[in-house]
């Protein structure tokens, strides 16, 4: 089968023998490129085979299903509580990482990884529940709800993300967003548009650009004893202005993947979001590309000035 691999800074395609042993075997229909993917590749970060972690494809029968791409144990003491995501078996337990990604023909998961699709949700599509059950953990984290006023900073992939999630509940969203694309995708999901936000007085902040310049935005725009959330992966120091996180009183909430609140995950959130939103992926999805381009689909990933939000492989 096809499947990507990432070589010395480079992006290439070729040849693997297909997936065998014990679990689901997955037909991969879409693999989003995600800002930690390019964030790997340049680093240099060892992963351990095929990368991608923003997965959705079909079972042997056909049937349409996302992935939840992390692995747990199941049975320490994060994972009795549901907060699997902070596993003790760390980085390695993710699909992409650790484990033989999404960039390929097939993937090998888990069973507890298969994540159903509503009925309006098809394969090629079905990867968006990733991104968006980021979003959905870094909500339910920052407990919004229909009465609060929340800005997202940041319109890329997980800030448009990070809109779906928080206008769900019925709160009141407005959106920072530097690109065109960007802008159209925050109204299109039901965004006010700011430039800033400062002086708005907002309950709630997702920073969802991983930036200096974006966090001190986000804190001159929360009220006094508000939340700033960090949904933006970071691979840098994380620096927060002191003075006005100190005179403000505000609560930092860092959000990392998704994990589970009693009985409901918060990908089977995402994909309820997804199914009951056809405009999330009109918003979101910005360019798809065969396997077989997908040094051209990375390079596409970066250019935001071009609109890329979200690039998809489908082998």
């Amino acid at each position: 089968m096809l499947a990507v691999r990432f070589e010395e800074g480079r992006v290439v395609v070729g040849d693997r023998p297909s997936p065998t042993g014990s679990g689901v075997v997955v037909r991969v229909r879409g693999c989003g490129i995600c800002g930690s993917d390019l964030a790997i590749l340049d680093s240099g970060f060892p992963v351990a085979g095929t990368p991608g972690h923003e997965i959705a494809g079909e079972l042997a029968d056909g049937t349409p299903v996302a992935i939840e791409p992390i692995a747990p144990c199941g049975s320490c003491r994060y994972c009795c509580t549901g907060d699997y995501q902070v596993c003790v078996h760390g980085v390695w337990m993710v699909y992409g990482v650790g484990k033989d990604g999404g960039m390929a023909e097939q993937i090998l998961v888990e069973p507890r990884c298969i994540v159903p699709l509503p009925r309006r949700v098809d394969a090629t599509t079905g990867f968006l529940v990733e991104p968006l059950a980021v979003a959905v953990h870094g909500v339910r984290r920052a407990g919004i709800d229909g009465s609060q006023r929340v800005l997202v900073v940041g319109g890329g992939s997980i800030g448009l993300s990070a809109v779906a999630a928080a206008t769900a509940t019925g709160a009141h969203v407005a959106l920072v967003a530097r690109h065109p694309a960007q802008i159209a995708g925050g109204r299109l999901l039901g965004a006010e548009i700011v430039e800033t936000g400062a002086g708005g007085d907002y309950d709630v902040v997702l920073e969802c650009a991983d930036s200096a310049s974006a966090i001190a935005t986000a804190c001159e725009a929360i009220r006094p004893n508000g939340k700033l959330v960090m949904l933006a992966s970071s691979w840098d120091t994380i620096e927060l202005p002191g003075l006005v996180v100190a005179a403000k009183e505000l609560d930092v909430v860092i959000s990392t993947m998704y994990g589970r609140a009693g009985s409901m995950r918060d990908v089977d959130a995402a994909a309820t979001i997804l199914g009951d939103r056809e405009e999330v992926a009109e918003a979101l999805i910005s360019h798809r590309f065969p396997l077989a381009k997908a040094a051209d689909a990375f390079a596409m990933a970066r250019d935001r000035k071009a609109g890329a939000i979200k690039v998809v492989l489908e082998p």
